[in-house]
């Protein structure tokens, strides 16, 4: 592996009436050369303070960090080879566009044939073209950002770091700068860590996606894994939206699962926990999953809410006292069903996880 973090714990001190904080609990990660990878989780969960760790800003408490092979526990952040690009931008006012991108370079004394080969290299990467000589207060702040990529990949490191570095910008700039981020990133075939909080850019972005939560390591795998086949109810619940219904096993048989749910039995396929007969389970069923129609179904339910979002209309039944999240997303069938109203539900049964309660 290119860059592992093993057993890594950061304990903080006790400080001001509070006692020892653990920000980061025994936590193992492997990350492939040319890999982007994204910590996601909650504030507080342990991912910033991960990424500082790896940067060299905090050192562990325990475990190592080894990068190409060496161990860099110990390396101050200028000898670790690696770039940050931080929440803020970190622009430098004073300097124009050029200078703030050859600001590292400079530092390292390369010759001036040197650095303005490689800074106009990287303002052509990240689309600033001619934007060399203007100010920072003249760039919008998606503009500014780039400067900022700019600045970090200039210096060609092994391990590009990116701390939320979309989360100042507006709706429409993050989604732009999402899939300029991935463009460059593969163009480059730079190993990347990624942090946010935002789900829709660790899907958007990862090749890997690690969920922490508390300081651990909840899940690890691509968006689809984690999607499809969350571990826990805290990852189904952070990764996009679930409804969770409680079951029983009746039959468990070769991978095939014939649970009662609602008073119905469902049979579950595609199921990567193991069940066994007799067990409590919770039935995790994304709204997408859902089909809700006036005609025919397995259950029958009343619409409590109904919304048209234009892509999609959104409802919630009540299922036997229950109510169930679905969203209707068939462009043929975009009559919007009133609230009030008698429905019909079936479920995808082939993508629905069931998650056994602790034996």
């Amino acid at each position: 592996m290119y860059l592992t973090l093993k057993n890594l714990t950061k304990r903080f001190p006790p400080r001001g009436g509070v006692s020892e904080v653990t920000a980061v609990n025994n936590i193992d990660l492997e990350i492939n050369q040319g890999e982007l990878v994204t910590l996601l989780g909650p504030s507080g969960c342990g991912k910033t303070t991960t990424l500082r760790m790896i940067a060299g800003f905090e050192f562990p408490s325990e475990g190592a960090i080894i990068l190409d092979g060496q161990k860099i526990n110990n390396l101050p952040p200028h000898k670790r080879d690696m770039s940050m690009v931080f929440q803020s931008y970190a622009i430098f006012p004073h300097l124009n566009v050029f200078e703030n991108i050859a600001y590292g370079l400079n530092v390292q004394k390369l010759p001036k044939d040197v650095i303005d080969q490689r800074v106009n290299k990287v303002l052509d990467l990240v689309h600033l073209e001619g934007y060399g000589h203007r100010a920072p207060n003249q760039l919008s702040g998606g503009q500014q950002q780039r400067v900022a990529l700019a600045r970090a990949l200039v210096m060609q490191p092994k391990v590009l770091l990116m701390d939320e570095p979309l989360s100042n910008l507006d709706a429409k700039l993050r989604e732009e700068m999402r899939t300029e981020i991935r463009r460059i990133q593969k163009k480059m075939n730079i190993t990347s860590v990624y942090v946010t909080h935002d789900q829709i850019e660790a899907m958007t972005l990862s090749d890997k996606i690690v969920i922490m939560n508390e300081g651990i390591i909840e899940q690890i795998g691509t968006p689809v894994d984690v999607y499809r086949y969350p571990q826990s109810k805290f990852i189904a619940n952070f990764i996009g939206r679930a409804n969770f219904i409680p079951g029983v096993v009746e039959n468990a048989v070769k991978g095939k699962y014939l649970i009662k749910t609602l008073g119905k039995t469902l049979e579950i396929i595609n199921q990567r926990s193991e069940l066994q007969t007799g067990d409590n389970v919770t039935l995790i069923v994304r709204p997408e999953m859902i089909s809700v129609n006036t005609r025919e179904g397995t259950y029958e339910g009343i619409v409590k809410r109904s919304v048209y979002l234009g892509d999609l209309i959104e409802y919630d039944v009540d299922l036997q006292q229950q109510i169930i999240t679905g969203i209707e997303t068939d462009p043929a069938r975009m009559e919007i069903i009133p609230e009030g109203s008698k429905v019909f539900i079936s479920f995808a049964n082939d993508y629905i996880q069931a998650l056994p309660e602790v034996r």
